[in-house]
């Protein structure tokens, strides 16, 4: 006996509903992202952050406490991780080696350091944070305008920094270079009349001149170098990863440029 069309349509109708509901949940199961596996960190609950101190206005201590643009910069990083940032005070050169991230006592390195291959060899990188530019700097009464003028002469700089290699490449070849470990001995050298001029990056000179009048900024030069937050050389894919989708957020949500403007006074060039 055929069976009556109102069951033939019900059962026509279940089976459509049935394939479609199917058809949604492989739908689903295509395009639903698979959860990042969560980075891992040398301390649990805890973002370990290698710096070096002082590098005012990126790090240095004040009223016993670090702080600066990015020790900020990296509280924030760590917040968004769900994880608490502690900091670990660092010898400059042998952060940029790798050193306290390859042995275990950081997960992560901050401290105003410029992207370059030689680095990239022996660190990963985050994507770039920072653009930043070296001013020279000279006694405010010296009358000297230019790098070109310091024939003969000493210039200042920190040892293993862009401002040393611009300084090797674009300085009279008769200049001697006197590299120092810790920036503030830039400014000791030049107020004893150790060198003539010193090489800054010009986010932290501002600063220098400020608490220095006797010096002044002579020029300033385009050196294209950008800052990156450092990690263990093939250590930490997915720590890499979550930090630069964090960078990515603060610079479109306001983040960045709140930090920025605390800093250096203004939001910075777009």
């Amino acid at each position: 006996m055929p069976k009556p069309r109102a069951f033939r349509a019900a059962a026509v109708l279940v089976v459509a509903l049935a394939a479609s509901a199917c058809g949604a949940a492989d739908a689903e199961d295509k395009t639903s992202p698979k959860a990042a596996p969560a980075p891992e960190v040398v301390a649990d609950g805890v973002l370990t952050v290698c710096t070096s101190l002082p590098y005012r206005p990126f790090e240095f201590r004040q009223e016993g406490e670090v702080v600066g643009f990015d020790i900020d910069l990296a509280r924030e990083v760590a917040s968004r991780l769900d994880l608490e940032a502690k900091f670990v005070n660092t010898d400059f050169d042998g952060l940029a080696a790798g050193t306290p991230l390859n042995d275990g006592t950081c997960d992560v390195g901050v401290a105003g350091m410029t992207i370059t291959g030689d680095r990239a060899r022996v660190l990963d990188f985050t994507s770039p944070y920072f653009n930043a530019a070296q001013s020279l700097v000279v006694g405010a009464s010296s009358g000297v305008t230019s790098l070109d003028e310091l024939s003969g002469r000493k210039i200042a700089v920190q040892e293993g920094t862009t401002a040393e290699l611009y300084v090797t490449d674009n300085a009279p070849a008769d200049a001697e270079i006197v590299t120092v470990e810790k920036p503030f001995e830039i400014v000791a050298a030049l107020r004893d009349g150790q060198v003539a001029a010193g090489v800054y990056d010009n986010t932290v000179v501002g600063g220098v001149v400020e608490r220095n009048p006797e010096i002044a900024v002579a020029a300033e030069f385009d050196t294209g170098e950008q800052y990156g937050m450092v990690l263990k050389k093939d250590g930490s894919v997915e720590l890499v990863r979550s930090i630069n989708a964090i960078l990515a957020d603060l610079r479109s949500d306001g983040g960045y440029d709140a930090i920025y403007e605390k800093w250096f006074g203004s939001a910075p060039a777009s």
